[in-house]
């Protein structure tokens, strides 16, 4: 029972259950937006399952296949695959378990998230595979979290509007500012192994200019949802607060070599989310 108990947490703490937090806000965005309001509770917690299983899959395949690259990294080799601390076929099952789960959720929610389900899954696993032939990889991952607001509406209804459409938009652009920005960590070892990260390919300074403009995107999206979706001052004066937490970021990066990044800086863009979600809440309340 200990060794059971224990591999659970090896692969939780492998997963970063912690970091859920960063997609889970903009799915209950979604929903919020399709709702005009809060949802019935039990469309939030299977939104809440869904995005639980989804990410867990998602993480525990990148573990997965990158334990090989992750062993050779410095940086990642006390991780808990390249270290022996939790086996491939645990990992495996579990990713298989989290993916039951996120299609459980979805076909609980309505029969379209459900025939959506292996499709989004198809996204948000094969962004591990991608930073093997294409700098887009960290387009690739905000593509799997831009689903998120999408998979929130589709949970209340079957249309899409453009403010969700808009909001989608601003997430792929804001996860892919910061993907660019983490993988500056990564820089000289991705080059020798031949990986396609933005750093890697062009360099960090016009890496940081590539993420500075991915994020200004971000911001302007953000503001375009709330115009669309006509949220009022509340939302207005969080996207401005976002807008400033992004800006913190670049320019921490700017008097500091990015060698290994603080927490603060995942502690940073959790807020980003958190706010904006709880800004939806409160004008569309009001």
């Amino acid at each position: 029972m200990r060794r059971f108990f224990h591999n659970i947490y090896e692969l939780l703490e492998m997963i970063k259950i912690g970091h859920s937090v960063l997609a889970l806000p903009f799915a209950f965005m979604g929903a919020l937006l399709a709702a005009r309001g809060l949802p019935a509770g039990r469309t939030l917690f299977w939104i809440l399952v869904a995005m639980v299983g989804a990410r867990s899959a998602a993480m525990a395949f990148n573990r997965l296949v990158d334990a090989r690259l992750d062993g050779a990294n410095p940086r990642t080799a006390d991780r808990a695959l390249p270290a022996g601390k939790i086996s491939r076929s645990a990992t495996l099952l579990f990713i298989g378990v989290s993916a039951v789960v996120f299609m459980g959720a979805a076909a609980q929610l309505n029969r379209l998230c459900f025939l959506l389900s292996p499709a989004a899954l198809a996204v948000i696993l094969g962004y591990s595979l991608t930073k093997r032939f294409t700098a887009a990889s960290h387009l690739v991952l905000g593509l799997s979290l831009g689903l998120a607001p999408v998979g929130g509406w589709l949970a209340v209804r079957s249309d899409l509007s453009p403010a969700v459409l808009v909001l989608a938009g601003a997430v792929l652009f804001w996860v892919a500012g910061f993907d660019i920005l983490y993988a500056l960590q990564d820089e000289e070892f991705d080059r020798q192994a031949g990986l396609f990260s933005v750093p890697a390919r062009v360099g960090p300074s016009w890496a940081r200019r590539l993420a500075a403009g991915c994020h200004l995107l971000a911001a302007l999206g953000f503001a375009v949802t709330g115009r669309l979706a006509g949220l009022g001052l509340i939302y207005t004066g969080a996207v401005a607060v976002s807008a400033v937490i992004l800006l913190v970021q670049h320019l921490l990066l700017s008097v500091r070599e990015p060698l290994r990044l603080p927490p603060a800086f995942f502690t940073l863009n959790g807020l980003v989310g958190i706010g904006l979600g709880l800004a939806t809440w409160l004008s569309l309340a009001i």
